[in-house]
């Protein structure tokens, strides 16, 4: 009677947790982070919303003075003065060295330690950030990119760039990737990529400035519009990126025989 009550009894936790829950204890990776979809989705009207305001007179929005005013400040007039390492970084980044990473390394590396959804999320993120987002985008609205302005001493964009200032491809492609990254990493591992991410921000801005390839404008916004659509891609996907977290990420992953299984008795 003592062993059969002593059973009854630790059996009763397990009884009342699976009876209380309706469900396993893996559950809550089954919802997507509702945080994830609303902040993206303000992130997009916020974009399309600026978008619109341009395409009315994409001679000179009205953020056009505070475009101005922030390329008189930063603007080089000199290949030069930004073919040094910094900028030459964020000007790859977006560039084939870029692209090489972002749409060929990372996601054969994903597909290679068997992270294939969150290498499919990704995938998904680079073609829908870069091809609507910033392609699309761009042909809509084409606002004009900086030009000479002798005044000033500063000239049109120094390194080869095509039509369509609005928005920055660039900095769509640093709004994806910072975003993308993080998904892909467990949540205890992201502080510090959030940290390098917002670097990486602050710097594609900088750098699309400095070599007078866009205005302010469009490059603080085609980061929030890079990395918005990445935010609802990240939500649709989040169930299934969540199977890959246990998975890891610089090698590939093994699978676990264990021990062998007790055999019964004969």
């Amino acid at each position: 009677m003592t062993d059969a009550a002593g059973t009854a009894s630790a059996a009763t936790p397990t009884s009342t947790r699976s009876d209380t829950t309706g469900t396993s204890p893996a559950a809550p990776t089954s919802k997507r982070p509702r945080a994830l979809l609303v902040i993206g989705l303000i992130g997009l009207v916020l974009f399309a919303l600026f978008g619109v305001a341009v395409f009315q007179n994409v001679d000179a929005p009205f953020t056009q003075p505070l475009d101005d005013a922030w390329r008189r400040l930063v603007g080089a007039n000199a290949v030069e003065n930004v073919s040094w390492v910094v900028p030459m970084f964020f000007q790859y980044l977006g560039e084939l060295p870029g692209f090489a990473l972002t749409m060929l390394v990372i996601p054969i590396w994903l597909f290679v330690i068997r992270r294939w959804r969150s290498a499919l999320f990704w995938i998904t993120a680079e073609l829908v950030g870069n091809m609507v987002v910033s392609q699309v985008t761009k042909n809509l609205v084409d606002r004009p990119r900086p030009a000479d302005d002798l005044a000033n001493n500063l000239f049109g964009p120094l390194f080869q760039v095509d039509h369509g200032s609005f928005p920055s491809g660039h900095s769509v492609s640093a709004g994806i990737l910072i975003i993308a990254v993080a998904a892909v990493l467990p949540a205890a591992k992201r502080r510090v990529w959030w940290f390098i991410g917002a670097l990486i921000g602050l710097g594609m801005v900088w750098q699309r400035t400095l070599i007078n390839a866009h205005w302010f404008s469009d490059a603080v916004f085609g980061i929030i519009g890079g990395a918005s659509a990445t935010l609802i891609i990240w939500w649709a996907f989040s169930t299934l990126i969540a199977k890959d977290y246990g998975k890891p990420l610089f090698r590939r992953a093994t699978t676990t025989t264990g021990a062998p299984s007790a055999q019964p008795a004969a």
